[in-house]
């Protein structure tokens, strides 16, 4: 579903400030992975993500999904096939608007604008039954402004926006980092559901080792702009926290590890 090849990008090139944050980056996604990304500050993490939604244009190598090769496509025309929640909780939703009408919204995306009626009583019945998967009572608020929410609930509508188009790719940009601990394990349950129901492909950032150990089919970790350990299937169920950080000292050939990504 998803190729990185060869995937190079230098910020401030020729100057003092010159940082390389992908280093001849590598990584092929298949169909209905569920891909969990781990490494310390500075490593490429949100670098590799922006790469691959268009938000950043990549210095050398290419970035293929479903077979089409998008390293040149703009970020807008990317937004089809792309689903994309990010960190801070206020930036997928529209704080004015109810919240049938933010679904309204996402269920129309790359649609023609017509004068039909807004929103129709299957049009509803079908968020209602979107929003039960969240598991946090919102299918009984359905015309409540979205500003009236909590953080949690409105990152959790952010990821059933993001989702109800099927997106060929969906990125997770730290969204739940934001989130107290009770909270955040709500919406990565809700993430797990959703990805789960619609075997979507799915990249998900985190800087909390048992959450990316908890969640997905598979793990990466990444180091100096490139991925440095990479786990899947019956070794990633067994994984410990003790047992990553040791394959992540044996792949980066150090034993540094960002006081972020250990306090996490």
């Amino acid at each position: 579903m998803l190729e990185i090849k060869n995937v190079s990008k230098t910020f401030n090139p020729g100057t003092v400030n010159a940082k390389t944050a992908l280093n001849g980056l590598n990584l092929t996604l298949n169909d209905g992975d569920f891909v969990t990304v781990i490494g310390g500050n500075g490593a490429g993490k949100s670098t590799m993500l922006n790469a691959v939604a268009g938000t950043i244009q990549v210095d050398t190598g290419s970035i293929v999904l479903d077979g089409r090769d998008i390293t040149r496509l703009p970020e807008f025309k990317r937004a089809a096939y792309l689903g994309r929640v990010f960190q801070d909780p206020m930036m997928g939703t529209a704080a004015t608007m109810q919240i049938e009408e933010n679904l309204a919204l996402a269920d129309r995306r790359g649609q023609r604008r017509t004068l039909k009626k807004g929103i129709t009583a299957a049009d509803r019945e079908h968020y209602i039954e979107q929003l039960k998967i969240l598991d946090l009572g919102l299918e009984n608020r359905m015309t409540a402004k979205v500003g009236l929410l909590s953080g949690g609930q409105r990152q959790a509508l952010t990821l059933l926006m993001a989702t109800l188009q099927k997106p060929e790719l969906l990125l997770l940009d730290e969204h739940t980092a934001a989130l107290d601990p009770k909270t955040a394990a709500k919406v990565l349950e809700a993430t797990q559901r959703i990805v789960e129901k619609n075997n979507l492909t799915t990249m998900m950032i985190t800087h909390n080792m048992r959450d990316a150990i908890t969640y997905g089919n598979r793990l990466i970790m990444m180091y100096d702009g490139h991925v440095a350990v990479d786990v899947s299937g019956e070794e990633k169920k067994h994984l410990t926290v003790e047992q990553l950080l040791e394959l992540f000292s044996k792949a980066s050939g150090s034993d540094e590890a960002d006081d972020k990504l250990l306090l996490s």
